[in-house]
């Protein structure tokens, strides 16, 4: 429950920030934008590889550490990744993006999942300018029904941190400082927990699964509308 909170508690923050920005998000209830999943309500699902669409060759070794546990924590029965992914590799398959426009059905007749993962690593980046430097994760989630191949939910969470040394005087001296910090944090920076942050952004908007207190109670929750997570 702590971490239930700690997810709910990221979300809110996004959101503070975009008010903060002076722009008023559109907001759509769980139910109106994700009707297919309170119609399915799946309760198992098969969390795939991710596709990796960033520069940054390790990213999926890296990110698949991080989705399961917060998925967990939503509701829902997930299959043990390492033993997925290892199946998936003995039937020649080592690319998600194999899977996106095929049939799932299949994956109901060998495993028993109601639903398929995918998730997308759109950014794992970190750009470096001397004396500023950022590190930007976003991660796209989309669950697939395995019974109808309908889209039932996808969200994006971002996460941007400044890894900047801040501020440490002026003059060449303070410059200096600065370049040096900013160059000590970017290659310092681990990736990971802003994945974490990023799943936790995501996955706050999913409505809550079978084994989650809130299963069945969220439809008239408010998340931020995302226009490019449109279920089709």
């Amino acid at each position: 429950m702590k971490k239930y909170l700690q997810i709910v508690c990221l979300a809110m923050i996004t959101f503070s920030v975009v008010l903060l920005s002076g722009c008023v998000p559109a907001m759509v209830t769980k139910s109106a934008k994700f009707p297919l999943m309170y119609e399915e309500k799946p309760q198992s699902i098969l969390v795939l590889p991710p596709i990796n669409k960033s520069t940054a060759a390790d990213a999926k070794e890296y990110y698949s550490t991080t989705i399961q546990e917060p998925l967990s924590l939503q509701g829902f029965y997930t299959f043990p990744y390492e033993v997925t992914s290892e199946i998936l590799k003995m039937e020649g398959i080592y690319d998600s993006e194999l899977l996106y426009n095929m049939p799932l059905p299949k994956f109901q007749e060998y495993f028993g999942a109601d639903a398929v993962l995918f998730t997308t690593i759109n950014k794992w980046d970190m750009q470096y300018l001397v004396l500023a430097a950022g590190l930007t994760v976003e991660i796209t989630c989309e669950l697939k029904s395995t019974k109808s191949d309908e889209t039932l939910w996808k969200y994006t969470g971002t996460v941007y941190a400044d890894l900047s040394g801040g501020n440490t005087g002026g003059g060449i001296e303070g410059l200096i400082a600065k370049a040096i910090i900013t160059a000590i944090n970017a290659s310092l920076a681990d990736y990971v927990p802003y994945a974490r942050l990023a799943n936790g952004i995501a996955l706050s908007s999913i409505p809550a699964g079978p084994y989650h207190q809130l299963h069945g109670k969220d439809g008239e929750v408010k998340i931020i509308e995302q226009k490019h997570s449109q279920v089709n």
